[in-house]
């Protein structure tokens, strides 16, 4: 059976961040997978080419520092040099320095906040104006289970995602209207860069497979169908929520 044209992103161009490992790889992956013409952002230019060999499609690089980004607006204009303005922004890029509260200094909370909190809401600010004119936008910020729940070592982590989850209510009231959806995904334990010490220890991974519903961490592909759907006219009545994609982690 054909799958549902509402679930189609052929012409549709989306910048990701964080493309060049983990799930801001996967997620630039997948939207090229599903047709759209994809702008991979991260800061490491060799590991963003090996993303594209993998990934086919049409798709670019654009190598930048996030964490150093002071003019949105230029970057939104690179961004859109090679496909044109991207309709579809996915925010995954993200920084967790594994601190206990005790360890945290002001210049480590205001990268963690400026990497995963600030720079999401202002380079989507400066993509809005030509989603505005196209009548269409999606935005796709990555959440966290932190945006819910206290960890060990968290505390900058998890107050940048609890952020992560009201912008994202706050961008679909301001956006919304324009037809610009703002919706967040927030992934359970998946193997990424970030989450390396938690999979280094296999006492650790066996305990939050165990914390989920299902009974097993997240897998890569796990995270397609969810993305897709509201990168897509699929979620054409969705905006301001959070998807939770853990396995049933916060159900418990």
């Amino acid at each position: 059976m054909a799958l549902s044209p509402v679930f189609d992103l052929a012409g549709r161009v989306a910048l990701v961040t964080g493309a060049s490992s983990g799930l801001g790889r996967a997620s630039a992956s997948f939207l090229a997978k599903a047709g759209a013409k994809v702008v991979g952002l991260a800061r490491r230019a060799e590991a963003l080419d090996a993303w594209r060999e993998e990934a086919g499609g049409e798709t670019a690089a654009l190598a930048a520092d996030l964490g150093t980004i002071e003019d949105f607006g230029a970057l939104a204009d690179q961004a859109s040099s090679a496909f044109g303005p991207p309709e579809i922004l996915v925010n995954a890029a993200g920084l967790n320095p594994r601190q206990h509260a005790d360890q945290v200094t002001p210049e480590d909370w205001a990268r963690t906040i400026q990497l995963n909190l600030t720079v999401p809401f202002f380079l989507a600010q400066a993509l809005v104006p030509a989603m505005r004119e196209q009548g269409r936008g999606r935005i796709i910020n990555f959440a966290s289970l932190q945006s819910r729940r206290a960890f060990t070592n968290g505390i900058a982590y998890g107050a940048s995602k609890g952020g992560v989850e009201q912008m994202t209510r706050a961008m679909a009231e301001a956006w919304s209207q324009y037809g610009i959806l703002a919706n967040a995904l927030a992934p359970g334990f998946f193997p990424t860069e970030l989450t390396g010490p938690v999979f280094a220890d296999k006492d650790v991974s066996a305990a939050h497979a165990r914390a989920t519903c299902i009974g097993r961490n997240g897998e890569m592909g796990d995270i397609e169908g969810p993305l897709v759907f509201l990168a897509s006219d699929a979620s054409a009545y969705v905006t301001g929520q959070v998807l939770f994609v853990d396995g049933g982690y916060t159900a418990k």
